[in-house]
């Protein structure tokens, strides 16, 4: 089990272990329908992939930070570990695969700041459970590991599998949404944190349209928490020992680009819970965090440090 007390004589604050994309971004007038072309801007290039957004969302908050991911020999693959060392992440534990592509993410941003995203694999689908069993001391050293889904199944059940051991706190973010989650993983994940479309999913409750419900589903279901996040709306949060989930309101911004900003809320959630923050208090400092990413364009060149985040009254 979890010991609190031990966590200020641990290396990382938090260890993701995860995706590392490069980001191939265009953005639009209107997305086009079947069959249609239209003309878009200039292609931008920028560090992306899950674990890796989170991890540097983590590391410019000023998070004792670590990646683990796989990357390809490639321009990209640079490109992507330049941008760890930039915000602050300790990049020693990614792989880097001789002839491999480095995976990359093709994004087309709307007028309203909203996306879609084809992700292509690549290196990510080589990150193995022997990578993960070869990373265990890294696992002990964090206070908490944050996993992903943009990597091969049996990588993330290993990582909270040696997380539990080493009584490393898992924040699961199983996105993509897996066609389900065992009871293995989800009794690992403190919080599950889901977007509305993952959550209806995960809860088996697909018809309803209550945040509330999906929530309290998902901890009978196994998951110790559950974090929901509502986009511009905010969050909701249920901790392991609360009967009711809290609401916390969203932060009033103008959204430029959507990209990457549940990246950010999960980084932030796993930074502060890193420190003892209760859950909560945790996602209210989140929510500020993923509201501040969409005001600029991008993932991580997104990304805010805590001297730019908006105001909130979870401020100390």
């Amino acid at each position: 089990m979890r010991n609190d007390s031990d966590d200020g004589d641990r290396t990382y604050d938090v260890l993701v272990i995860g995706s590392a994309n490069a980001d191939l971004t265009v953005r639009v007038d209107r997305r086009p329908g079947p069959g249609e072309t239209v003309l878009g801007t200039d292609l931008v290039e920028s560090a992306g992939g899950k674990g890796a957004n989170q991890a540097a969302a983590a590391a410019r908050l000023g998070a004792r930070t670590a990646l683990l991911a796989g990357v390809g020999d490639d321009a990209y693959g640079r490109l992507l570990l330049d941008a760890q060392r930039s915000a602050g992440a300790d990049t020693s534990p990614v792989r880097v695969i001789p002839g491999a592509r480095t995976g990359t993410a093709m994004i087309v941003v709307g007028p309203d700041g909203d996306n879609t995203i084809i992700v292509s694999p690549g290196a990510n689908s080589l990150l193995s459970p022997d990578d993960v069993a070869a990373a265990g001391p890294l696992v002990a050293a964090a206070s908490v590991v944050s996993l992903q889904w943009e990597v091969p199944a049996e990588t993330v059940r290993a990582a909270a599998a040696l997380a539990l051991e080493t009584g490393t706190r898992v924040v699961l973010n199983p996105s993509p949404v897996p066609p389900e989650l065992d009871r293995e993983l989800l009794a690992a994940a403190d919080p599950l944190v889901v977007n509305e479309h993952e959550a209806r999913h995960l809860s088996g409750t697909p018809d309803g349209d209550d945040p509330t419900v999906w929530a309290r589903s998902l901890r009978e279901r196994g998951a110790r928490s559950v974090v929901v996040t509502l986009g511009g709306a905010g969050a909701l949060a249920l901790a392991a020992d609360d009967a009711d989930p809290v609401t916390v309101p969203g932060v009033a911004v103008r959204p430029v680009d959507t990209t990457g900003a549940g990246d950010a809320f999960t980084g932030a959630l796993a930074a502060r819970l890193a420190v003892g923050a209760p859950l909560t208090e945790a996602v209210r400092f989140a929510v500020r965090v993923g509201a501040a990413s969409v005001t600029k364009p991008g993932a991580q060149p997104s990304y805010p440090t805590v001297d730019e985040l908006p105001p909130g009254d979870d401020e100390a």
